[in-house]
């Protein structure tokens, strides 16, 4: 019997490019289903994005809860009530308690524009800009109990421009996102990533890295 495709649940908090990639890489090759689009914002227009694409959406709204452990506890119900059997952060401006952990054991996949440990957070371009590296770049990483902090799955570097503002340095940063999510989700999918300590192995052939 062929078994079915991961179901993921995609949390965004803005505009869902990242989710887009995630919509139109399905049908090529990759090995997932979306079964939930999920945000804290109202009004995030990812969530037509996932609306004209057939996908089933909700609102977990921030305010409507008195801590981050209920609010992640809302988040991981709801999306364990769609199916989902890992949920990827694609521009979701929350930071989850340890409670999704518990839910989703090494099956939270986060996406960073920053080569961590340099630049966490929520402002890593302007970061990197105003630190004056030549060299910065996209981590996708599995979430742990710490901020951007768990163990690193893929990384991609991007030249950083002598001309480069904060929106063409994050244009050129996103083109990589978007091409490197979709394919780290759909290994894992598959069942190619285990994790090992702080290491991330990928059981065939390796991925190698590559300078946009």
């Amino acid at each position: 019997m062929t078994p079915s495709p991961l179901a993921i649940a995609v949390l965004i908090s803005g505009s869902g490019s990242n989710l887009q990639a995630l919509l139109d890489s399905r049908g090529h090759g990759i090995d997932y289903v979306i079964s939930l689009v999920v945000s804290d914002q109202s009004d995030a227009t990812g969530l037509e994005r996932a609306r004209q694409a057939g996908v089933a959406t909700e609102v977990v709204s921030w305010s409507k809860f008195g801590s981050r452990s209920e609010f992640t506890e809302a988040l991981c119900e709801t999306a364990e009530a769609s199916g989902a059997d890992a949920i990827i952060l694609a521009g979701f401006m929350r930071i989850l308690s340890p409670i999704a952990m518990d839910h989703f054991p090494d099956a939270i996949i986060n996406v960073h524009p920053a080569l961590l440990p340099a630049f966490p957070g929520a402002h890593a371009v302007e970061a990197a800009i105003g630190h004056g590296v030549t060299l910065t770049g996209v981590t996708v990483h599995f979430v742990d109990e710490q901020v951007d902090h768990g163990p690193i799955i893929l990384q991609e570097a991007v030249a950083v421009r002598p001309d480069d503002d904060a929106e063409s340095l994050h244009a050129r940063i996103q083109s990589v996102e978007h091409r490197v999510l979709p394919e780290v989700v759909s290994a894992f999918s598959r069942g190619e990533l285990t994790v090992q300590g702080r290491y991330v192995r990928w059981n065939l052939t390796p991925r190698e890295a590559t300078i946009e």
